[in-house]
């Protein structure tokens, strides 16, 4: 035989099958199941996000309050102190007194979470420090010139 055309009603590929193919369909909807029933287990499953609390403006610092620990991070970069924090939280601002001068703050959103970054008019230095009390997590951010 040298090709699939007709001769005499023979030929060598099989004639198409008139019932509805049923398997694909199966398939698709047991992946759907499967997808729908894992996004239910992994929201049932996840941890709550972090947020922040409070904000709480010391003699030369700040104390900062999360319902639990964030993955965070700090540094000085010319004088000006920031602190990323993987969280949740509404947008504030402030100042506070060091040695009787200003020192401006904020808290704004960023694509890493919570930036809360320190500003005043001469280079400050700093260090900060968190631990959990009383159920949340405490950041407390002690300020020098």
């Amino acid at each position: 035989m040298h090709g699939s055309e007709l001769k005499d009603g023979q030929h060598s590929t099989p004639e198409e099958d008139p019932r509805p193919k049923l398997w694909p369909r199966v398939l698709g909807s047991l992946a759907i199941v499967g997808v729908m029933v894992g996004m239910m287990i992994g929201r049932l499953t996840a941890p709550t996000p972090v947020e922040l609390q409070q904000v709480d403006v010391l003699a030369g610092g700040l104390v900062v309050w999360f319902n639990d620990e964030p993955k965070w991070h700090g540094e000085l970069v010319d004088g000006t102190l920031g602190l990323l924090f993987d969280a949740k939280g509404k947008l504030q601002n402030g100042q506070l007194m060091l040695n009787g001068k200003n020192v401006n703050w904020r808290l704004r959103r960023t694509d890493g979470g919570l930036l809360l970054t320190l500003v005043a008019a001469r280079p400050l230095q700093g260090d900060w420090a968190g631990a959990p009390q009383d159920g949340r997590w405490r950041l407390q951010v002690n300020l020098r010139e």
